[in-house]
């Protein structure tokens, strides 16, 4: 199987302690979290994601947004760059120690969150890469 994730959410899964939207995000995100920890390859997706499902009923819900859809854009711009190649909806990345310490080194420079601008989880985001990623629930 597969981790189907939105560009954006390659910066998510690195500083993810736990802490979501609803007792339903958290239960799903935590599945998750598990399988990519266990090294499941993920796949690059346009739009709601595996993480996204519980909240994709309401027609509401900010990953139905435009700003979200930005968000995506830039993400998969600086991944891409870091990693030296392009990142194309329907790409396959698998999780290992080396990438995810490598994102997680530049995530906490700064240097890949252009795409965190306006989130509302970023404070909480910069609490974790600041105090060295402790408590991450995605990790090998």
């Amino acid at each position: 199987m597969t981790v189907r994730l939105r560009p954006h959410h390659l910066l998510c899964m690195l500083t993810y302690v736990g802490k979501g939207y609803s007792p339903a995000f958290v239960e799903n995100y935590e599945a998750i979290a598990a399988r990519l920890s266990s090294g499941e390859e993920i796949e690059l997706v346009a739009g709601p994601d595996d993480i996204c499902a519980p909240l994709t009923a309401d027609a509401k819900a900010h990953c139905h947004g435009p700003s979200v859809v930005e968000r995506d854009h830039e993400a998969a711009v600086a991944v891409a760059r870091l990693l030296g190649s392009p990142l194309p909806l329907g790409a396959r990345i698998t999780p290992t120690p080396a990438l995810l310490s490598r994102l997680r080194k530049t995530f906490a420079t700064g240097e890949i969150r252009t795409a965190c601008s306006g989130c509302e989880w970023s404070g909480l985001c910069d609490h974790v890469a600041d105090g060295g990623y402790v408590g991450v629930r995605v990790e090998m």
